[in-house]
């Protein structure tokens, strides 16, 4: 019998087998959302290429979990879970938010599987911050208790962007005009990337070349495009800005930690970027800031390290 962890994101869906007693991570496997209909579509490929009965199942998705109808936020799969636990024929299933799952990997997180940006030093006792530009912008929170790591949900990519400069006031002022209510994912994600540099483009006078994340990334990091780097320049501040809301909102002393698809992508350029500054620059609070340490989770598959932990917290005890 094998209990499978899934990390569903709005680009690509991660599944593989779970080790109830020790946590390793087994077949696992990647596949674009596109390829499939229904996320049911999707376990049942997978689960057909395994040898032996599912009986538990653990999936992190990218949208609220609440209520047992489930609809994603940026990918047109929704579902009942009652009705997937049926018709998988699951002895238990377990979905929650992506960043949930997340957020329950960074205890777990080994000195290699991160890399510290800044100053500080982690308070064990202390709550701990987790979010991630990447297709949207996820968020969470964790605390120990009772000898059980718990995640406190929330929606917290979807606040108003608060601007922090004049450049980015007036880039906020483009962005109403676009959407009536500008959220912080619509700056921190793979196409607010992209909005951020079209306004840049519409405030330098000058033609948007780009309509990709991807294709904004290149040619900031091979110099090819100003506009295209100040545009990830301005997002590595916003991000700082961003992260240092998320510090003082619960008094994060066990550390800020960025996950998500982006970030990784240009490491070298995000640790030499004003991320740190901005993160601390909260007027008189930056000491209570530079004390508070910020990390860049580099291991590749956080959303299923931490479905493991929430299947193994739920099914068994781990420390």
């Amino acid at each position: 019998m094998l209990s499978v962890v899934a990390d569903v994101g709005g680009t690509n869906i991660r599944l593989a087998v779970c080790d109830l007693e020790t946590g390793a991570l087994s077949e696992l496997k990647e596949f674009a959302c596109a390829e499939f209909v229904t996320l049911e579509a999707a376990l049942a490929q997978y689960f057909a290429a395994l040898s032996g009965e599912i009986t538990h199942l653990c999936v992190g998705i990218a949208c609220p979990v609440e209520n047992d109808h489930v609809v994603m936020t940026n990918l047109n799969w929704e579902f009942s879970k009652q009705a997937l636990q049926d018709k998988l024929k699951l002895a238990s299933l377990h979905i929650i938010n992506d960043y949930t799952a997340i957020s329950l990997a960074v205890p777990f997180l080994s000195a290699e599987e991160k890399i510290q940006i800044g100053a500080g030093e982690c308070q064990t006792d202390g709550v701990t911050a987790v979010f991630g530009p990447g297709t949207g912008l996820g968020v969470s929170h964790i605390v120990k208790a009772a000898g059980k790591w718990i995640s406190l949900d929330g929606e917290g990519g979807h606040v108003s962007f608060t601007p922090n400069t004049p450049e980015q006031a007036d880039i906020l002022c483009l962005l109403q005009t676009q959407f009536g209510h500008v959220s912080a994912e619509r700056i921190l994600s793979g196409q607010g990337l992209v909005n951020l540099y079209k306004c840049l483009c519409t405030l330098s006078e000058q033609e948007a070349k780009f309509d990709q994340p991807k294709d904004v990334t290149k040619a900031a990091l091979d110099g090819s495009c100003d506009i295209a780097r100040k545009s990830l320049a301005v997002f590595c501040q916003v991000m700082g800005g961003f992260a240092g809301n998320l510090a003082l909102n619960l008094a994060c002393t066990g550390g800020i930690y960025i996950a998500g698809g982006i970030v990784p992508r240009f490491v070298d350029f995000f640790q030499a970027s004003e991320f740190r500054r901005c993160f601390e620059e909260k007027g008189r609070f930056k000491d209570y800031l530079t004390a508070i340490p910020t990390f860049l989770i580099t291991h590749d598959n956080p959303g299923l390290l931490g479905a493991s932990v929430y299947l193994r917290q739920e099914l068994t005890s781990i420390n």
